[in-house]
């Protein structure tokens, strides 16, 4: 069993504090964790030196992350006290997160994905200018004078344990030439740990990178202590820092598929689109829809969808046909459960899952715990379970005029309306409440790494300043 230490400034440490992480079905430790208390976090954090990949360009560190991506994907690398294969991460991921081994391979090319493409990814964040700009402080775009300098001279990032895939977008911080601080997810340390060490055997400075497996407080005090971060979790742990500048917030998404009323009549074409948005990645996606939106036809969808979703199982996580993820913490599962049970009892909405399979969502198989994905329809769009956001696959069917949707639909992270109708969607390209549109037959999940997501990194990162310069003589 490996342990894995704390990295200060890229150097291993080991705490007297450790604890372990262990396997979701079997209960035996996988790994044991050093962790960091708040002062440590602290301390290191402003002792970090900020300008530790200013002597590279931005070229040269794509080139680096571009490396990096073969061999976070091929090589044997340290993980703590042990060097581990990439198959070997893929189990390890899978033992303490409940996610299905195939599941933890898709995450895992997202991830290799976005250092290969960095180029990509980082020509989207900037809007294509010359990043060479970047390197000098200045620079010409056609005729105008652009200049920027990095006001987050230290990053931080408060990771989750639920997707590895999100991973991705803390990552381009490295190529934009910020130095970066991780509190890894309780249960996921081994992605970000092998990112970190993909990138170091790649070429990146040790000293870049700080890695803090922490409790709430250090977590707290990472955030308050470095200059520009992102932060992962549920509401009650994103909500204390809403309306800070300095922390880009990654909670739940709330996305959504609409039916405009040139498609409403045609829903079964669009069916797997509607299921895939649903349950695509085990459903633990902040991208993943929580609701349908059709002007008619709402509960023919539902039962639909319930048909088909209805018949899933709970299979052991090395089965190849695994779908649904099981729950590290089973009283987690019992009470999310009980939470939809609890809605249930108030009028407006139906569980047709249920009435498919014919028995609970709760399925508790020694200490492995499942939930089984959920559809309801809900013919009351004010009822509590709607718009609505739960760590599997759960998705609400409403009815709503083409014309409310816009202001019926809340804050949402991606929004894919299958519809041609040049009216409606001239009225979501003016809604203020939706962070990423998909105009057609556009699953949510389906993502364009050369558009910012959720947020624009190098925005957060960098100030543009007026600049001017005499000529030389």
């Amino acid at each position: 069993m490996p342990h894995i230490p704390i990295l200060r400034h890229g150097e291993p440490y080991t705490s007297m504090d450790t604890f372990d992480i262990v396997h979701h079905a079997t209960g035996d430790a996988v790994a044991n964790i050093s962790q960091a208390n708040a002062g440590m976090v602290a301390r290191d954090v402003h002792r970090m030196p900020d300008d530790v990949l200013e002597p590279f360009t931005v070229s040269q560190l794509l080139g680096i992350c571009k490396k990096a991506a073969e061999i976070f994907a091929t090589a044997t690398l340290p993980m703590g006290t042990e060097e581990i294969s990439f198959d070997r991460y893929i189990e390890c991921l899978s033992a303490t997160t409940g996610m299905p081994t195939t599941y933890c391979r898709v995450n895992a090319q997202k991830i290799q994905r976005v250092m290969a493409e960095m180029a990509v990814v980082v020509s989207g964040l900037t809007r294509g200018f010359d990043l060479s700009i970047l390197d000098r402080g200045y620079g010409k775009r056609g005729d105008q004078t652009l200049s920027y300098f990095r006001e987050g001279r230290i990053f931080g990032a408060v990771l989750p344990s639920n997707s590895p895939g999100a991973h991705g977008l803390w990552i381009p911080a490295i190529a934009l030439k910020a130095p970066v601080v991780l509190k890894p997810g309780r249960e996921e340390p081994w992605s970000p740990l092998r990112i970190i060490e993909s990138l170091c055997a790649a070429g990146i400075p040790r000293a870049a990178f700080g890695f803090y497996p922490t409790d709430h407080a250090g977590a707290g005090e990472l955030l308050r202590c470095v200059d520009r971060s992102m932060l992962f979790g549920a509401a009650s742990t994103t909500a204390p820092w809403q309306g800070d500048p300095r922390v880009e917030i990654h909670g739940p998404g709330y996305s959504k598929v609409l039916l405009g009323d040139d498609t409403a009549d045609d829903w079964e074409k669009y069916l797997d689109i509607i299921e895939g948005s649903i349950s695509a990645n085990c459903g633990r996606s902040c991208i993943n829809a929580s609701a349908v939106y059709t002007p008619r036809h709402g509960r023919e969808i539902a039962q639909a969808l319930a048909k088909r979703l209805g018949i899933w199982k709970a299979l052991p996580v090395g089965d190849p046909a695994a779908n649904v993820a099981a729950f590290a913490n089973p009283a987690f599962a019992k009470s999310i459960s009980e939470t939809i049970d609890h809605g249930l009892r108030a009028e407006g909405a139906v569980d047709l899952t249920e009435q498919v399979r014919g028995g609970s969502r709760l399925v508790i198989d020694g200490r492995c715990s499942y939930l089984l994905p959920t559809i309801l329809w809900c013919d009351d769009r004010d009822h509590p379970l709607h718009n609505r956001e739960f760590l599997f696959p759960f998705a609400t069917v409403v009815e709503c005029p083409t014309a409310e949707m816009p202001d019926a639909i809340g804050s949402s992270l991606v929004v894919s309306a299958i519809t041609r109708d040049e009216a409606f969607i001239a009225a979501l390209m003016k809604c203020p409440d939706v962070d990423r549109l998909n105009i057609g037959a556009i699953p949510t999940y389906q993502l364009s790494w050369d558009q910012p997501h959720e947020g624009n990194l190098f925005e957060h990162l960098y100030r543009q300043r007026a600049f001017q310069k005499e000529p030389a003589a």
